[in-house]
């Protein structure tokens, strides 16, 4: 029956998620040469700016002054969880009930990525500790597996950013045009920039939870490569 047959898809989609999360988080196992040199160069570029987190969250600060409440809540409710989870759900549904594999392919990549770099980020914030710009005013408070520190030492990595920037990197991809891309990037930067400005991220959580969310997307999208015959064809 119809009904059957969606749960079969639904099925066959659920184990490619729980496959999905697996390949991402052993993907470091893996690493060549290329991704190892990948690697230090985001560990020192981190560093580097690491070393102006103080100034940077300062600067953001002062300039979200001036940001129009209504692009601070865009950004807010965007990178939200919530927010996040039933916009991903709407597109997987829209794909089982219409049976499109591709739509089904981009929805099963936006909830396995979104998982994966979720449960990593929820854990890090503990094993981290780190202090948020308006809880302190140094980039070098840490208070790593206190459990009772509170959500203000959360600060690494970034929920939002997290999200955002899964959710933009995948739509990204399914595009060729540079113009359409960079648009898309620039709505998904929103939600980061609008947590430098709130003070409840440093410059370093931003960029290095961007990276990482980048990093998921690519491998799980490389594993799905494997279990769906819809590619994310880069469109005009």
């Amino acid at each position: 029956t119809e009904r059957e047959s969606l749960w079969e898809l639904f099925k066959y989609d659920a184990g490619s998620m729980v496959g999905g999360l697996g390949y991402a988080y052993t993907r470091p196992l893996h690493w060549q040469k290329d991704d190892l040199i990948i690697f230090g160069a985001t560990a020192a570029t981190t560093l580097g700016l690491y070393t102006f987190d103080n100034e940077s969250s300062r600067y953001f600060r002062k300039q979200g002054d001036d940001v129009p409440q209504v692009i601070k809540d865009y950004g807010f409710y965007y990178g939200s969880p919530q927010n996040n989870y039933m916009a991903i759900g709407a597109v997987y549904l829209a794909g089982l009930f219409t049976r499109s594999e591709k739509v089904r392919r981009i929805g099963v990549l936006l909830t396995a990525s979104a998982t994966a770099a979720g449960i990593l980020q929820q854990a890090s914030k503990y094993a981290v500790g780190r202090a948020r710009p308006q809880e302190q005013a140094d980039r070098n408070v840490f208070r790593p597996f206190d459990f009772s520190a509170g959500a203000g030492f959360h600060s690494f990595p970034s929920g939002h950013t997290v999200l955002s920037i899964t959710n933009a990197h995948i739509i990204a991809k399914l595009f060729r045009s540079p113009w359409i891309k960079a648009g898309i990037y620039a709505i998904g930067a929103v939600p980061p920039v609008t947590r430098l400005w709130n003070g409840a991220h440093w410059l370093t959580d931003v960029v290095l939870s961007s990276v990482l969310s980048i990093a998921i997307v690519e491998a799980v999208d490389k594993y799905l490569d494997s279990r769906y015959d819809a590619k994310l064809t880069k469109g005009p």
